[in-house]
């Protein structure tokens, strides 16, 4: 029996992102919805913390050492980026602290690093955002950090609501988030931003795009566009703004 070269080739080369993921991530499918077909994640965890979603907890899975390690223990497959897929992890001590992570991250060996916060710092400065609305699961300290690092990037946070969760959130509905990002929208906010990489939120960007008229940015989204921006690659998924913005490199 002769093969057919067609039958049998590929698989296509594979291009990886190593994803540092907070212990209680639940959301890794809508991770993939985001990736072109030749990406792969390779996940690790940071260690298990037994305390609720809160600032005591942004600070646990944010330590450098976690992020070292579970960044040796994906090197092996070789990705071309490692990210730190938490948002309150690496806004937590402000923009320097999440500079810090991302240089935690290349020491320990990989060939870039960013992290949500990151992300968000490059998408606000892509699209030159200076107000915005806010949305997230946590509690109102925790909010709190959050405006405070989008001060030190001289965006205004002009509305802001939190769901006040310490777990779960993964299994908060679409219409629930739906209404809550429609309620924290402003008419002055150039973009609204919903924190959180455990939050979904994938099927509701193109149509609250769509009705809101402005960019709907959320954590998850953020952080692959940016693993792709640096492997120049788009972002697959809803998205319209950061599509128009794609850069083959990041700097």
């Amino acid at each position: 029996m002769e093969l057919s070269s067609l039958e049998f080739e590929g698989p296509l080369l594979q291009r990886g992102i190593g994803v540092i993921a907070p212990f209680d991530l639940a959301l890794e499918r809508e991770l993939w919805r985001w990736t072109p077909l030749e990406v792969s994640l390779h996940l690790a965890r940071t260690p298990y913390e037994p305390v609720p979603v809160s600032l005591a907890m942004a600070e646990l899975v944010s330590d450098r050492r976690h992020l070292m390690s579970a960044t040796r223990d994906v090197l092996h497959v070789e990705p071309e980026v490692v990210a730190f897929l938490c948002t309150s992890g690496s806004f937590i001590h402000g923009v320097a602290y999440e500079q810090e992570l991302c240089a935690a991250i290349l020491e320990a060996g990989a060939p870039k690093a960013l992290t949500t916060s990151g992300a968000l710092m490059e998408a606000i400065r892509a699209l030159a955002l200076t107000r915005v609305s806010v949305l997230t699961p946590y509690d109102e300290p925790l909010t709190d950090r959050l405006h405070d690092f989008l001060g030190e990037l001289g965006t205004e946070v002009v509305r802001s609501d939190f769901l006040g969760l310490g777990g779960g959130i993964w299994k908060v509905n679409y219409r629930t988030v739906a209404e809550r990002i429609i309620a924290a929208d402003d008419p002055r906010s150039e973009a609204v931003f919903v924190s959180c990489t455990n939050l979904p939120t994938y099927d509701l960007i193109a149509p609250l795009e769509r009705d809101l008229g402005k960019p709907v940015l959320t954590a998850n989204q953020l952080t692959i566009w940016a693993c792709l921006g640096r492997m120049g690659l788009p972002m697959m998924g809803p998205g319209n703004w950061l599509r128009d913005v794609f850069r083959q490199e990041s700097p």
